[in-house]
């Protein structure tokens, strides 16, 4: 029987290359078919960091297969959740979605050595963000 998400999340990064691809292939790894998985950037890149795929890799989670996307209103307004990695003022705004702003060293141009402990942040912080819409879910 399918169900309905609980929630839609829209990661953004400048490029869609690093930080938000790997946050969009955690929660999809974490949370299923539980959570609508949406990443975009505001000047999108031409292919996912290898370094980041490496490194996802590693974890377990295969995002190869992903490409950058551009970011749009109507894919922000889609969502129920926006989280922002540093773009700045791209993102448009919306009444009804909650913003979150995650802080994370950009993993352009680095090695899998320097993307790893960004992995590891960005997947703590996705399963506080799962545990959130949980807990909104159950109330």
């Amino acid at each position: 029987m399918p169900t309905t998400p609980a929630a839609s999340v829209l990661f953004v990064c400048v490029h869609n290359a690093g930080r938000s691809q790997m946050a969009a292939g955690f929660l999809t790894h974490l949370a299923g078919d539980r959570v609508e998985v949406r990443s975009a950037g505001s000047l999108p890149a031409d292919q996912v960091n290898p370094a980041a795929v490496e490194a996802m890799r590693e974890a377990g989670v295969d995002i190869s297969g992903q490409t950058p996307k551009v970011l749009t209103p109507e894919a922000v307004q889609a969502s129920d959740y926006v989280v922002t990695m540093g773009c700045g003022d791209a993102c448009p705004v919306f009444p009804g979605t909650t913003y979150l702003d995650w802080a994370l060293e950009d993993p352009a141009g680095q090695g899998v050595e320097a993307v790893r402990p960004i992995r590891d942040e960005i997947r703590r912080r996705v399963e506080s963000l799962i545990r959130e819409i949980d807990a909104k879910r159950e109330v």
